[in-house]
């Protein structure tokens, strides 16, 4: 029997990388899939995941893809396809960040972000869910939002755009597919320890004249947990969104942030 197969974009660190090693945990074939530059990180994870193989042992095998780019995201499914025999969960989790004032925004940092954030995830379901209609059993298409998609951050305008327009882009997917048995849902972490996050420190530590580190952890105090989120915390939440114990949730966006915000 061909196992459950998943596609992972953004794979080669952080969350991606966290998501790719607990569904190749929870027993599905997986593709990683990054950015060219990536290639030797990738190929790291790839390794790593073959070594440690565990209950599962299933196939793991990676590739590279730019998101924006629709052909090249179409290309990735037919090969991941092609190589593992189907495809049941598209994890569109690949995204970038801008910290700059809307004032300070430059077109091409706003076409960007929504190059990657936006349009990529959409291509991601669009390649996923033409697959998983043909094969007509259902499937699961899972996207990276933010806190930031529903609760605005200073300096984070064209962030925050991309992330509420995930959640948007989701809600209508899932209404669209669900007569095919396809959910679709998004995840929404707070503040995680990634090469992304150390990014964002930077960048308000430079404007606000702080010491490197101290935005963050003053982010931390507003934790109701008390401590930063770790890329495994998220993959628990795309674990359970991919399992069949989220067979019956589609259209949502669940917020995982330790208690930063509460509404």
């Amino acid at each position: 029997m061909t196992p459950r197969s998943a596609v992972v974009t953004g794979a080669a660190g952080g969350i991606g990388r966290a998501v790719a090693a607990r569904l190749h945990a929870d027993g599905l074939a997986v593709t990683l899939l990054d950015l060219p530059r990536s290639a030797d990180a990738l190929r790291g994870v790839e390794d790593g995941l073959r070594a440690t193989g565990g209950a599962s042992a299933q196939p793991v095998r990676s590739d590279h893809v730019d998101v924006t780019d629709e052909d090249d995201v179409e290309r990735a499914v037919r090969d991941h396809v092609a190589a593992l025999g189907g495809l049941d969960v598209v994890v569109a989790n690949a995204g970038i960040a801008v910290t700059a004032p809307l004032l300070e925004t430059t077109t091409a940092q706003w076409d960007t972000t929504m190059a990657v954030n936006v349009r990529g995830v959409a291509n991601c379901y669009r390649a996923g869910a033409r697959q998983m209609v043909a094969q007509g059993r259902g499937g699961r298409l899972i996207g990276a939002a933010s806190v930031a998609a529903h609760r605005a951050g200073r300096w984070q305008s064209a962030y925050s755009a991309s992330k509420f327009a995930v959640r948007g882009l989701t809600q209508a997917v899932a209404l669209e597919l669900a007569e095919h048995g396809i959910t679709a849902n998004c995840y929404s972490p707070g503040v995680v320890e990634t090469p992304m996050w150390d990014s964002i420190d930077a960048d308000l530590s430079q404007r606000t004249g702080a010491a490197r580190g101290a935005p963050m952890a003053a982010m931390t105090g507003q934790i109701a947990l008390g401590r930063l989120q770790s890329p495994d915390d998220v993959a628990g939440v795309v674990s359970f969104l991919a399992s069949p114990d989220a067979a019956y949730m589609t259209g949502q966006s669940v917020v995982v942030d330790g208690g930063m915000y509460l509404s």
